[in-house]
């Protein structure tokens, strides 16, 4: 009997929608429902059924709010990251060495000579040497068209509310003089401050000033964007003959127990650095794997950094600089590099660590670099994807598009030229106020994304002097010989470098990200709270949706018989006047509206439903 009742209902509902009023729906769902407490609030008294009405009302407002959380929690997409350590035979990290200094002082004393004679002129006047002791007397005059493109002054803060901005080479040195015989100080009793001159183009008001609070740091500031203009309209392959060469560069190689020379690095040509070479970088030939940890199975190289040769006004320091990365990478010296110092023995051993990001939506990382918007100009070079190649490619477009031309120190896209001072006079002014724009570097920095999956080399260097005192004489015959074929001593303390580069040891760490919470984990927290609050299921979530399609089921039906209602109610107002039906056509019956129960069980089928 009771599955007659069933299916009469069920038909009765699929002919004409459930056949309650909204009262009576609520509650037959508080009837037949399996979440706790709907129940109680319709067959308790009256005091109980408040209660229960309330506890329910609280415990379905904590979990919405308990689900709210859980949902935020899981779209915020969270990870984890997690450290494991490893045993295996690893490729040998590419190693790139560059000698401290770009070019051979030899070779590019012609293009700097005049530049020389500038600062050296200059460094004698800030020094306030006696009249009459300068060094320009003797010499022939300064062409001080250069020296007007971007000059050196002199700030005097003695009085700071209106400081004194004084130019090195100003006509017979009118007011520096003036002030020196009047004072009888010297530069640092008065604060002078040298600061370079910047404007946005020659004789212009609309200049800034680069201050320094030593001198030292302004001339070698001065110097490289000087150096730079000049250096930019040399072609590219005489700058590389002006550097130095693998051959003379690279003395001696052994990797493990195989011998290797010059033939075996890969040539690069860096602006901050000149000639370049890579070991095992993996473009031609398949990468080095290496056989053991230890220095007995590592890189040994031998440099000849020519320290004598070096420019002076260019090269403050001494040394060669070296990078580990990876395969196919480009090495960014200048962020990443390490010094190894002349005369020493420089031991580094290399521990491995492996980085695997999450991609979107768990952060906003790239496998390739495809999907950034900032065209990557070192792909010239046939290398993989860095950050760093990023930021530096949108800052040298940032810099064609404002200043017009592109910053000697990175790469050029077609149909572009460096900058200079003769075609572009205000092009370092242009570079200053890009570099220390924040604007510009933040949205560098937002464009530009991390790579996915990335290998670093943690390094531990030690020192010692090399060679020893005691063997110098035959080791300098040695390799002078092997180099120059001389029996003279060619080299000495001052420009040989030993690098010895291995793996500490075979175990790597990888550090890996893996999602917080997971759809799994986001449908267990949300059915654990209905549960724990409720006292539901999925079922009950079902019989709710339920409810509510019967609950729009019949606010469709009253909006049809409203609907309905309506327009009789306008027809009849439109005729007032209208006859009487005609015999044998009964009066529209307007409650005929709502559907009847379709009998097709018998008779009997209604007084069996109730």
């Amino acid at each position: 009997m009771n599955l007659k009742k069933y299916f009469i209902r069920a038909l009765h509902r699929l002919q004409k929608g459930p056949g309650y009023t909204y009262k009576e729906l609520l509650v037959w769902y508080c009837d037949n429902t399996n979440t706790h407490g709907p129940k109680r609030i319709i067959k308790e008294g009256p005091k109980k059924k408040l209660i229960w009405f309330f506890l329910t009302l609280l415990f379905a407002s904590l979990v919405f709010w308990q689900w709210g959380i859980l949902i935020n929690t899981y779209l915020s997409y969270n990870v984890t990251s997690s450290l494991s350590i490893g045993f295996k035979t690893m490729k040998f990290p590419a190693v790139t060495v560059c000698n401290a200094n770009p070019f051979k002082y030899s070779e590019v004393k012609h293009l700097l000579k005049e530049l020389d004679r500038l600062i050296e002129v200059a460094l004698e006047r800030i020094l306030q040497p006696t009249p009459g002791n300068s060094s320009e007397n003797a010499s022939p005059p300064l062409d001080l068209e250069l020296w007007h493109q971007i000059p050196l002054v002199l700030i005097d803060e003695h009085d700071k509310d209106n400081p004194v901005i004084v130019d090195i080479f100003e006509s017979n040195q009118t007011a520096l003089d003036n002030q020196t015989a009047a004072d009888n100080q010297t530069a640092a009793e008065k604060k002078y401050k040298l600061a370079v001159k910047l404007c946005s183009h020659q004789g212009s008001d609309n200049c800034t000033y680069r201050n320094f609070t030593s001198a030292a740091q302004a001339v070698t500031e001065w110097y490289i964007l000087q150096s730079t203009s000049i250096l930019s309209k040399v072609p590219l392959q005489e700058r590389i003959r002006m550097g130095y060469q693998a051959e003379d560069m690279i003395l001696a190689c052994l990797y493990g127990a195989e011998p290797c020379n010059y033939k075996n690095f890969t040539q690069i040509y860096h602006p901050d650095h000149g000639n370049c070479y890579i070991f095992n970088w993996g473009m031609d030939e398949e990468a080095l794997n290496s056989s053991n940890p230890g220095a007995e199975f590592g890189l040994k190289l031998i440099l000849d950094i020519s320290q004598q040769d070096y420019i002076p006004y260019l090269s403050s320091a001494a040394g060669a600089r070296l990078m580990l990365h990876q395969q196919k990478s480009f090495p960014f010296l200048k962020d990443q590099g390490i010094y190894a110092m002349a005369g020493t023995e420089t031991s580094i051993g290399v521990l491995v660590d492996e980085l695997e990001r999450m991609g979107y939506p768990y952060s906003d990382c790239t496998m390739n670099g495809s999907d950034v918007p900032v065209k990557n100009l070192y792909s010239q070079y046939n290398t993989s994807y860095s950050i760093q190649a990023c930021l530096r490619s949108c800052f040298q477009n940032d810099m064609i598009e404002i200043c017009g031309c592109g910053h000697y120190m990175f790469p050029l896209p077609e149909r572009v030229n460096y900058c200079n001072n003769e075609d572009n006079p205000g092009w370092a002014y242009c570079y200053s106020a890009l570099r220390s724009s924040i604007r510009h570097r933040q949205i560098c920095i937002d464009s530009c994304k991390e790579t996915c999956n990335d290998t670093q080399y943690k390094m531990t260097i030690s020192m010692a002097d090399w060679p020893s005192e005691a063997s110098e004489d035959w080791i300098f015959h040695i390799l002078s010989y092997e180099r120059d074929m001389s029996t003279n001593v060619t080299l000495d303390r001052n420009g040989i470098i030993k690098l010895n580069i291995y793996f500490q040891e075979y175990n790597y760490r990888t550090i890996s990200e893996s999602a917080a919470t997971t759809i799994v984990w986001l449908l267990s927290s949300l059915g654990g709270q209905f549960g724990f609050w409720m006292g539901g299921s999925v079922l009950c979530l079902i019989e709710f949706g339920e409810i509510i399609i019967d609950a729009l089921w019949i606010t469709v039906i009253n909006m049809i018989s409203w609907c309905k209602g309506l327009k009789q109610k306008r027809v009849q107002a439109r005729y007032p006047d209208a006859p009487p039906p005609m015999p044998g056509n009964p009066p529209p019956n307007y409650d005929s509206l709502r559907v009847q129960p379709l009998d097709v069980l018998g008779p009997d089928s209604d007084a069996e439903t109730e």
